[in-house]
């Protein structure tokens, strides 16, 4: 094909390009074209038919024609896709004024992990309790040493918790545990008198129907000069009585051991399920909840005085009592993700919890 047959061609694809009114009649220009069997194709495909001293100058003319062609039938593509996102735009305009259809509009929920954390603030924001907070990713002093558990403990070693990578000087980083770490930070920030609670996620290797790799816990903390077990007692009673909505609640405290506490004990609540309806404080013992008498040597390891201040501590999970108090059979359903175990299960979103006017709704 000559010089003035390439030109011709070349100025007759360009012209049937912008003289394509839709991106339909602009395909059918492009497979006449490009295609397999498209005119440009065909000048390809003649290629190996030249002698070798002709093929290079025939195949540059060639390419520069596929290139011009190619760039044209982009540039018409573009313009003609977004005049017809306008004119669908403009065909298919919403009217606002239209009432809502009845039923069209679904209502969040509020998951029951936050509701009950909700909850428990509010019992213990009222005994004159402030919210502590701590970082998810914790020190091997804060999480384990300042608390005085030992290096051979079961909790320190790999098969129970979630360790980083060692750095350069020897540390290892963890996934917290519990959220004891917070209350270390808070008696190394502040000076007594403590009285905090610390709600938050808490990671242990664990997984089957009441254990998840990760959960929720709430720990409470009191540091003063003159707190004992009656006072423990007591906040505990109160705070069953006030989460469980019941006038009396039948509990018990048995001895137990925990490295950071001494005394320390192991809290029963009495609960019974008749069919769908759960009722606390009758039926068979449950524990609910570990606590005790903040151990001196914790004390010791956040600079404080054991023979001057002492205090109480206790810990819950809030997965766990928020599936007594609503009767939920499974953990795991709780990190799901599933939209029809929230609408089951959820809170509507305007349900606050407050002392007054009642926790559940």
């Amino acid at each position: 094909m000559s010089a003035l047959e390439l030109y011709s061609l070349k100025t007759e694809l360009l012209r049937a390009i912008a003289e394509a009114a839709d991106l339909d009649t602009l395909e059918e220009v492009r497979v006449a074209a490009l295609g397999k069997k498209g005119r440009i194709s065909e000048l390809m495909q003649a290629l190996g038919s030249l002698p070798p001293d002709d093929r290079k100058a025939y195949g540059q003319v060639v390419n520069s024609l596929k290139t011009s062609v190619g760039e044209a039938l982009e540039a018409r593509r573009q313009e003609l896709s977004k005049a017809a996102t306008v004119e669908k735009l403009a065909q298919e305009r919403a009217d606002v004024t239209l009432p809502v259809r009845e039923g069209s509009l679904q209502e969040g929920r509020i998951h029951p992990v936050s509701q009950v954390t909700d909850e428990i603030t509010e019992i213990f924001a009222d005994m004159g309790f402030s919210i502590a907070e701590g970082p998810d990713i914790e020190t091997d002093f804060n999480n384990f040493t300042a608390l005085n558990i030992p290096p051979e403990h079961p909790a320190r070693q790999d098969h129970d918790t979630f360790y980083f990578p060692e750095a350069a000087d020897g540390s290892r980083a963890v996934l917290r545990t519990h959220t004891s770490p917070v209350q270390i930070r808070a008696m190394l920030r502040e000076k007594p008198p403590l009285r905090i609670i610390a709600p938050g996620r808490v990671y242990r290797c664990d997984s089957d129907q009441t254990h998840t790799p990760m959960f929720h816990q709430v720990e409470g903390l009191v540091i003063d000069e003159t707190t004992h077990l009656g006072h423990l007692k007591w906040v505990l009673e109160a705070f069953c009585k006030a989460f469980f909505e019941v006038p009396q609640v039948r509990m018990r405290f048995r001895a137990s051991h925990f490295p950071f506490t001494e005394p320390s004990m192991e809290v029963d609540i009495g609960y019974a399920k008749k069919g769908e309806e759960i009722r606390i404080g009758e039926g068979e013992w449950l524990e609910i909840l570990g606590c005790g008498m903040v151990h001196p040597n914790v004390l010791k390891n956040v600079g404080l005085d054991p023979a001057r201040y002492q205090g109480f501590a206790f810990g819950m999970g809030i997965d766990r009592i928020a599936m007594l108090k609503y009767g939920m059979p499974d953990l795991r359903a709780f990190f799901a993700g599933d939209l029809r175990w929230l609408k089951h299960y959820g809170f509507p979103p305007l349900a606050i919890p407050t002392l007054a006017a009642g926790l559940s709704s």
